[in-house]
């Protein structure tokens, strides 16, 4: 087929391809080589405007939200069929934009992209309220509603498919879009815009404002004409989104940072359990919020797997993104490789015993970083309380499942954890006691659009995913008829 039309690096406001009004650009590196690769639109406050408007004008003149739930639905189906029909360059797009590996884009990225909408056409049909039974004279019901126009801001580590777990629902629902992606990592953004358009997606339904985040960013988030904002991001800039959009009283969902722990108990099957662990801190790099950082382990066990840790993470393959055997690519920038040596030379003063890696890796001028496992740092370690995202493991020996569990909850953080262990009883006892917002047994990262995620604590709140998300972007209507 025909590929999707795109304007080189141009926004995309009322259905229309334009440039920033005072013609600011932004460069788009690829972090494989540290080259510039592109230039893209950099909106200012007065693009960020017309983008809302458009979006407002759109859902006042019920282009979408006046069509019924089968009808958008349709064309989400639609969206999901162009998302396979395009994979290949989807998946490029993602890998030259972010660094990940080309075969993990097309496995993950694009797959569940396409899994998204097509879930969320399918829940744009059950969209119903109910009657409700009172002692009154009356007819009472409910409607559920879309809220109108609604802020997606997403970030660098998953540009495609967070953004995917944003629009679905919200146009699933019948509400608009602005959609800000990150800064560093905008491609996958401009060319879905197309692709929607292509599927049926009237004009104005989904605009996309590139740029940065405290310009365009803040701009959308303070507009008085965004009913709705979904973030996904940094704990600290979740803190002041949800306060900005608290005065002016727009709800919000927010899916913040996480530093999930994996438990592995004395009776796990460490061959499958050491799987699980080195793609719970290898995977994206470890720009995972859900990711596995921090490793605790019986003691009994703890020898044992650091020392097959120590023989297998080396192993893993590190490397250019488009080689299809490449496993673990760079970090998504330079900012991002600095932080996490910060980390590893923390760790070393802190007395922590670096076990393998724990170095950059000189490779095309590309930011790539060793796969790390570090064991002796005590829990009040900065290493092991804070979110390094990056592809850092810390070991920490336990004796019980009381010392587990306390050590698991005992950060800031609950996007994520993990339980490795034979013991179904176990297995269940131990979930239920964790601070967390999805808990994975005997694997890692298990993910589908019919299973809700979401943060407790400083890991945000709201859930994405399920028909739980439709929750968040509607309104419930009650109508009450007299029968008198």
């Amino acid at each position: 087929m025909s590929p999707i039309e795109i304007e080189p690096g141009r926004l995309f406001v009322g259905g229309q391809w334009r440039e920033a009004a005072d013609g600011a650009r932004t460069e788009v590196v690829d972090p494989s080589r540290g080259t510039v690769v592109t230039t893209v639109a950099e909106a200012g406050a007065t693009d960020v405007d017309a983008a809302v408007r458009a979006a407002r004008e759109a859902f006042e003149g019920g282009a979408w939200s006046g069509l019924s739930g089968r009808e958008r639905g349709r064309i989400l189906h639609r969206v999901a069929e162009l998302i396979r029909e395009n994979a290949d360059e989807l998946a490029r797009l993602e890998s030259l934009d972010v660094g990940k590996p080309i075969s993990l884009c097309h496995a993950v990225d694009v797959t569940n992209a396409a899994n998204d909408y097509e879930y969320f056409a399918a829940l744009a049909h059950s969209l119903d309220g109910a009657v409700r039974n009172t002692p009154m004279n009356a007819l009472a019901y409910t409607k559920r509603e879309p809220l109108g126009v609604v802020a997606a801001i997403t970030p660098f580590n998953f540009p495609l498919i967070l953004a995917g777990s944003k629009i679905g629902p919200a146009l699933a629902a019948g509400n608009t879009v602005v959609h800000k992606p990150a800064d560093e990592t905008p491609l996958s953004a401009l060319y879905m815009a197309g692709l929607l358009q292509k599927a049926g997606v009237p004009d104005g339904v989904v605009n996309v404002v590139t740029g940065a985040g405290p310009v365009a960013g803040e701009a959308l988030l303070r507009h008085r004409g965004i009913d709705k904002v979904a973030f996904t991001g940094s704990t600290a800039i979740g803190r002041h989104v949800a306060a900005t959009a608290g005065e002016a009283l727009k709800p919000v969902t927010m899916e913040l940072g996480g530093n999930a722990a994996n438990i592995v108990f004395e009776d796990a099957d460490l061959e499958k359990a050491v799987g699980a662990i080195i793609k719970a801190f290898v995977f994206n790099t470890g720009q995972f919020c859900m990711g596995g950082p921090r490793l605790l382990v019986a003691r009994s066990v703890h020898s044992t797997l650091l020392g097959i840790l120590a023989d297998a993470v080396p192993g893993v393959p590190v490397g250019d993104p488009r080689d299809p055997g490449t496993v673990v690519g760079p970090m998504a920038g330079e900012k991002h490789l600095k932080k996490v040596e910060e980390y590893v030379d923390l760790a070393r003063k802190e007395g922590g015993r670096i076990v393998c890696g724990g170095e950059r890796l000189d490779l095309d001028g590309g930011f790539y970083y060793k796969p790390t496992v570090i064991a002796d740092l005590s829990n009040d370690s900065r290493v092991v309380q804070e979110e390094i995202f990056g592809p850092v493991l810390t070991v920490q020996p336990f004796d019980t499942e009381d010392e587990a569990v306390a050590l698991a909850n005992s950060t800031p953080y609950g996007l994520a954890s993990g339980v490795q262990t034979t013991n179904l009883a176990r297995a269940h006892r131990v979930a239920d006691r964790l601070q967390a917002g999805i808990v994975w047994v005997n694997d890692w990262a298990m993910l589908d659009p019919a299973v809700p995620f979401g943060g407790v604590k400083d890991s945000g709140y709201g859930r994405e995913y399920g028909p739980e998300a439709l929750d968040a972007y509607t309104k419930v209507k009650s109508v009450v008829v007299s029968l008198d």
